[in-house]
């Protein structure tokens, strides 16, 4: 069962990898206009300008996607917290839950993703918000990078430690609904173009199908060396008869 998840998870990753990938290539070569600030080129210029046109600027919603993701980053900082606490009090990094690995590596991840974007421009951002800093990139859409993976791999993190289901359930819930407004507000704020929102959502779902399946096999590993460790002693007792 767990080996067929594992490959649903890596064609997961490898689809949303790719689409994310293709979504790039259209907005580069496809219908491409300066609709953007100070004549500034974006693809898939009918569909976005379109939807640009069509919601307007929101500042509201914009402050509350702001605040949420905020939150987010205080949700990141809890299990960095929990990691360090671990380390001090085990005293060895290989003490340390492999999931919490796991998940600074799909931190991290994330990181180097909107690095890369900053430096990479595919296109800036529907509005100028800020006069001082100028155009801003805005592909993909780092507060729906910041929503979807934070939130949702602590909903996962939650799984997997609280067994409780009266507590698990409900936080559960609470951590998807915050994702989704998130995206929801940053989506009908105006501060983004549509490509750039479903880029954000394509690259996440990708980073968080690519934990789930290192998590899977960090406790693999972990399980396979628990049988072992099993055996160890029964094959001493067996050399001694």
């Amino acid at each position: 069962m767990s080996s067929l998840r594992n490959r649903r998870r890596s064609l997961t990753a490898g689809i949303c990898i790719g689409l994310f990938l293709l979504l790039i290539i259209l907005l580069k070569t496809v219908d491409v206009r300066p609709i953007g600030p100070m004549s500034s080129s974006v693809g898939l210029a009918a569909l976005n300008g379109a939807f640009k046109d069509g919601i307007g600027y929101h500042e509201g919603l914009e402050k509350v996607s702001d605040l949420l993701g905020k939150l987010a980053l205080l949700i990141a900082a809890g299990f960095a917290c929990l990691g360090l606490y671990q380390l001090v009090t085990r005293k060895s990094l290989k003490k340390v839950d492999a999931d919490l690995f796991a998940l600074a590596g799909l931190y991290a991840a994330l990181v180097l993703v909107y690095v890369f974007f900053e430096k990479c421009v595919i296109n800036y951002r529907p509005l100028i918000l800020d006069e001082a800093k100028g155009m801003e990139p805005s592909f993909p859409s780092s507060h729906t990078m910041l929503s979807v993976v934070i939130f949702l791999s602590a909903a996962y993190e939650v799984r997997r430690r609280l067994k409780d289901v009266t507590i698990q359930k409900p936080v559960c819930i609470a951590l998807a609904a915050l994702c989704a407004v998130t995206v929801l507000c940053r989506l009908f704020s105006g501060v983004h173009w549509l490509t750039d929102i479903l880029g954000g959502l394509l690259i996440s779902a990708a980073l968080l199908s690519l934990h789930r399946l290192a998590v899977s096999r960090f406790a693999r590993k972990k399980r396979a060396k628990k049988a072992a460790a099993k055996k160890a002693p029964s094959k001493r007792a067996e050399v001694r008869r």
